[in-house]
């Protein structure tokens, strides 16, 4: 009950609702990102971390992008 009350509460803030969204079309990098949310590249990456934290998305590097996507968890 807990980590579901977690996972609701983050994806009750408006940019990491908007960042879910975004990524049920498929991975995207901070680039692709910060257009759709309309936030600066600091605010994207700090929203991607406490998703990424609570295991609601998950990252891989290609070279010197990092892509996001939905967890499978």
């Amino acid at each position: 009950m807990e980590e579901s009350l977690k996972i609701f509460k983050a994806l009750a803030d408006e940019t990491r609702l908007k960042i879910v969204r975004l990524l049920l079309k498929g991975d995207k990098c901070v680039c692709e990102i910060i257009p759709f949310v309309k936030r600066t590249q600091s605010t994207v990456s700090i929203q991607l971390a406490k998703l990424e934290n609570l295991g609601i998305v998950e990252s891989r590097r290609e070279g010197k992008s990092v892509y996001y996507s939905l967890s499978n968890n």
